[in-house]
């Protein structure tokens, strides 16, 4: 679906703004700083519940940039806010990126600056140091060029996007934190590109399969029950469990572990496995096939632990004109995408929501090789800010036609 003329309108106007041509200035002459920014937020760990170290650096960031309410919530995320003049305690629109990233503690982030490319190769320096630094452009941007909105901008380093970490930090904004109620839409900040936007929030379960057994010496304990064998013989089942292709339905083993010795019969092992479907239906009816089959073995024990909710954005959302029209003005493809974001929590609640890239190229995601390459980084970071700033208009406008 194309972008409505209305929302062709409105972005052309914005982008004549003085004040709009201000923050694009700065993102101009600023990506040398960009590219400090992220050096330094990515030598610093952040691995799955242990962001703090990171989330204390963009506090200090938050607070140089004279962002109004810097703090620390309840779950570990770094929040402040762009407000408007007098204050509104009202919506606000929320923009987003995760701090954590997929690798252990004690993983070597330093990064590399090879002297023969732009790129830049540390774990994480794309997923998502490249979406921590496109949050930090967009609020100097915004702030240089002295725009106040109508609604508040409430910008939040998060934790817990990746694996175990499942979404907690998302989850405690929509649900638990005093914004809870009065976010009105969400552009959550994902790695590079400059085309891309997941509408389409993918589902996953989640399951810690454990088998348990008594233990002993291999020789003479030999017939114990082993628990690697009882777990192995489960997971072979859960393996020929058919699977859809429409809706695409899938189910990873991601870690198996357990034992101490050769000549040891282990007395626990353990297996995580990831399923995900395109149809929250299809997923919970794969997911009680998992439970049939470790309902049998009583040494075998299931636990969730991570549910993210599949959803999608309607195709007639504000949000969704306002991005076609954002890349129809910059000459961008708008390219739909399914994916497990931090977009699924408010995908899920019907609240408008977006995750997009914050530009450039990357590669080798979660692996040690990860590299990013920021040429082009500019345009994307106009792409953001332009759908920012008329998210928040729009969600303005309509709060001022409901009050009245």
């Amino acid at each position: 679906m194309p972008a409505t003329a209305a929302a062709q309108r409105r972005i052309a106007r914005l982008a004549s703004l003085t004040a709009v041509h201000r923050a694009f200035h700065w993102l101009h002459l600023h990506q040398p700083q960009l590219r400090q920014w992220q050096l330094d937020l990515v030598r610093i760990p952040a691995p799955p519940f242990g962001e703090s170290p990171r989330a204390a650096r963009m506090l200090d960031r938050f607070h140089h940039l004279g962002l109004a309410n810097p703090h620390i919530d309840e779950a570990g995320n770094v929040l402040a806010e762009l407000v408007p003049s007098p204050y509104s305690l009202g919506p606000v629109v929320l923009i987003s990126a995760h701090l954590d990233t997929v690798f252990p503690a004690g993983t070597n982030c330093e990064p590399i600056e090879p002297p023969d490319t732009p790129r830049i190769y540390a774990p994480g320096i794309c997923d998502n140091v490249a979406g921590l630094t496109g949050l930090l452009a967009t609020a100097a941007a915004l702030r240089h060029a002295n725009i106040a909105p109508p609604v508040p901008i409430l910008f939040a380093a998060n934790v817990g996007e990746e694996g175990e970490g499942d979404l907690r930090g998302m989850r405690h904004l929509f649900e638990r934190s005093p914004y809870a109620p009065r976010i009105a839409a969400s552009i959550v900040l994902e790695g590079s590109g400059s085309s891309a936007v997941v509408t389409h929030a993918l589902g996953s379960l989640r399951f810690r399969i454990t088998a348990n057994g008594p233990g002993g010496h291999s020789w003479s304990d030999a017939g114990a029950p082993n628990p690697i064998l009882i777990l192995a013989r489960t997971l072979l089942q859960i393996d020929n469990i058919e699977l859809p292709a429409n809706p695409l339905t899938t189910i990873n083993v991601g870690s198996i572990s357990g034992g101490t010795s050769i000549n040891s019969i282990p007395e626990t092992a353990s297996a995580l496995i990831d399923l995900r479907s395109t149809d929250p239906a299809q997923l919970d009816a794969t997911a009680q096939q998992i439970h049939r089959i470790t309902a049998d073995p009583p040494q075998i024990h299931i636990e969730t632990i991570g549910n993210r909710p599949a959803a999608s954005l309607p195709d007639d959302s504000p949000i969704l004109h306002t991005l076609r029209a954002v890349d129809r003005h910059l000459n961008l493809r708008t390219e739909q995408r399914l994916g497990s974001t931090d977009a699924n929590i408010p995908l899920s609640k019907s609240i408008p929501a977006v995750a997009i890239g914050t530009g450039g190229t990357g590669g080798g995601i979660h692996t040690l090789q990860e590299w990013y390459d920021p040429t082009g980084r500019e345009t994307a970071l106009r792409r953001i800010l332009l759908t920012l700033l008329d998210t928040v208009q729009t969600i303005a406008e309509s709060n001022l036609g409901n009050s009245d």
